[in-house]
């Protein structure tokens, strides 16, 4: 623990000279984090050697130290240790130093050192590729915090649900991984807020292969939800479509979507649709559009606008998919447009 009493206490000289000589912009930790320069004891030669050692140069030390200043207040121990923890799933150090200079801050939270590598050895036993164990270290570094007993737990709930809905035993670990891929956060959720959540869904009438239908659609969003949202989100929804609770259903299946998103979201997605001249009827029938924010449903609609394609009288699919479906459909609509008629029975005119 550091101290940030910044009012009684004067900077290390001897630690600003050393960042000095590394080319490191003082200013900018003064901005950000001027409670390091004010420690007694700093390890900026030793940190920047081990850096330097790993393969970094002059400008990716100064701009790691800038970025995440408190590297220096960590024991060349400490390091050299969250090091070799690290090359556990790094191919080289070449890897491991690309890392440290996107990530610092990942890398040198060193208090939880023995629960990440618990966690590191636990998710390679799971069957994770060591690729995707880098990306959870720099993207979601949280899951690593963890005692590894707690994720054990929260995968052990998971697999035991998937099997009661339905799931088979060949397919289980497959589905693990990819949800964990997808999501790693769903391992910060508590084993009862997952039952809760599938409780949720199974008295909402959708069946066991609906609910697993639901969780691979939903990557496992679904956790970080709670029935109370996603009640509030369906009544939502049931009000504006006025449909039955089975029409509801097969629309929440068709869009996850309207389950996941809270009511705000909706309503101002919803209400930017209608400011476009679209009715309720077609986005009922293509409720993926509520998928797309605001701005996106703008943009998608001048551009098809311009192509001569109205959305008013249309269906909504054009709108859907992620952009490179988009671009694919509306360069379809493009040539349609382009390619001349030809009509074979027309005469041919043929001058003198």
């Amino acid at each position: 623990t550091y101290t940030t009493d910044t009012k009684s206490r004067e900077e290390n000289k001897k630690t600003i000279e050393s960042l000095y000589r590394l080319s490191v912009d003082i200013k900018k930790i003064r901005r950000l984090k001027e409670w390091v320069l004010l420690q007694d004891v700093a390890y900026v030669k030793e940190i920047a050697g081990i850096l330097q050692e790993m393969g970094a140069d002059e400008t990716a030390v100064a701009s790691i130290l800038e970025r995440c200043p408190e590297a220096i207040l960590h024991t060349p121990a400490e390091i050299n240790s969250q090091r070799a923890l690290w090359q556990l799933v790094c191919q080289n150090e070449n890897q491991l130093i690309k890392l440290i200079e996107q990530f610092p801050e990942s890398f040198f939270t060193t208090e939880y050192h023995e629960n990440q590598k618990a966690n590191i050895l636990f998710f390679q036993e799971l069957g994770l590729k060591n690729i995707i164990i880098t990306r959870f270290l720099t993207s979601a570094p949280s899951i690593f915090y963890n005692p590894v007993e707690k994720n054990k737990n929260v995968i052990e709930t998971l697999q035991r649900h998937y099997l009661n809905l339905g799931g088979s035993d060949a397919n289980m670990k497959i589905w693990i991984l990819k949800l964990l891929s997808q999501n790693p956060f769903i391992l910060l959720n508590t084993s009862t807020a997952i039952q809760e959540n599938l409780e949720f869904l199974q008295k909402n009438d959708f069946t066991d292969h609906e609910v697993l239908q639901l969780l691979s659609k939903l990557k496992g969003f679904i956790f970080q939800l709670t029935p109370t949202t996603m009640q509030k989100s369906m009544l939502y929804s049931k009000n504006v479509f006025k449909c039955s609770d089975q029409e509801l259903k097969q629309l929440v299946l068709k869009c996850p979507a309207l389950l996941y998103y809270s009511v705000p979201v909706l309503e101002d997605r919803l209400e930017g649709l209608l400011k476009e001249g679209i009715s309720v009827a077609q986005i009922r029938d293509t409720p993926m559009v509520l998928e797309l924010t605001t701005q996106i449903v703008q943009y998608r609609i001048k551009k098809l606008s311009a192509l001569g394609y109205d959305i008013k009288s249309g269906t909504l699919e054009s709108l859907n998919g992620t952009k490179k479906d988009f671009e694919v459909n509306s360069g379809k609509i493009q040539s349609k447009r382009e390619r001349p008629v030809f009509n074979p029975v027309a005469p041919i005119h043929i001058e003198d």
